[in-house]
């Protein structure tokens, strides 16, 4: 009953997901302690927080990257796995500088790491491998977009 009345008063979520590439060309990602997989970088929109905000908090907490210039938007896709109910933008940073908690490890963050677009390691999750795809096959620009995660 709790979760009814939540799902009529909040009828969705927004989260971001953000695509970070290194001078080589490889791509950010990130495995959480709670959860099996790699993913691209990212998290939930808080309340009262814009997205590209949510961007540059997200980038900061889980791999110590500071974003320097505007987070792009590059999509927004529907995550239909539990609820169906959660939208996630994709964003692209391009500009961006390391911090003092750069790549380290944290309690949400076991482990923070750039791999190749053709050499991802095993556990990556499929949404994540088709949206690092869609970017290098675009040229590193999916264009404006809506989807399914």
């Amino acid at each position: 009953m709790v979760q009814t009345a939540g799902l009529l008063r909040n009828p969705y979520t927004v989260g971001v997901r953000i695509i970070v590439v290194n001078d080589n060309r490889q791509v950010l990602l990130v495995r959480h302690s709670y959860l099996k997989g790699w993913y691209l970088p990212g998290g939930g929109v808080d309340k009262g927080e814009i997205m590209s905000e949510a961007v540059r908090r997200e980038l900061l907490e889980e791999a110590g990257i500071a974003a320097k210039g505007n987070p792009k938007l590059l999509g927004v896709f529907l995550n239909r796995k539990g609820l169906g109910r959660d939208h996630i933008g994709l964003f692209e940073v391009t500009d961006w500088a390391p911090s003092e908690t750069y790549l380290q490890s944290n309690t949400e963050i076991a482990d923070a790491r750039f791999y190749s677009a053709d050499d991802l390691p095993d556990g990556t999750t499929r949404a994540t491998s088709a949206r690092i795809r869609e970017y290098v096959g675009a040229g590193g620009d999916t264009g404006s977009k809506t989807g399914e995660w």
